[in-house]
């Protein structure tokens, strides 16, 4: 068994429906790598790069992901995904734009601060800046 069965799916599409040789993804507990065989998990993913290994293509998928479940089985990988977006479909001025506003809110602490809200978004625009200037 080289290959294992991968959906990725979020509310507006399903971003992935077909096999991989490995998937690479960030959970709450840190990243992971999923093969073919795996034992039976469920994993609560966490802002990451997601990395879809296909077998016979030179260069992998590369996706942002920011929250979602994933399950696990020893034939198939479903991910159900918050947001996820493929790499050209992240839009780099406005993840710059948010990484900005997030940095200025956080450097300035102002009353009403939600400063675990903000570290989220700015880990959300590092990781669009990330995966859209993979080459």
């Amino acid at each position: 068994m080289n290959k294992i069965r991968l959906q990725i799916i979020s509310p507006r599409k399903i971003l992935f429906d077909g096999e991989c040789t490995m998937l690479e993804y960030n959970t709450t507990e840190g990243y992971v790598g999923i093969l073919p065989g795996h034992v039976a998990m469920t994993q609560v993913l966490a802002p990451g790069k997601m990395t879809i290994y296909e077998e016979g293509k030179e260069k992998p998928l590369y996706l942002a992901s920011m929250s979602g479940i994933s399950k696990i089985l020893p034939d198939t990988i479903m991910i159900l995904a918050e947001i996820a977006e493929f790499k050209d479909e992240i839009d780099v001025d406005r993840a710059k734009a948010a990484k900005e506003r997030a940095e200025k809110r956080i450097a300035e602490k102002s009353d009403n601060f939600d400063l675990e809200h903000a570290k989220y978004a700015l880990k959300k625009a590092e990781v669009r800046l990330e995966v859209a200037s993979i080459e």
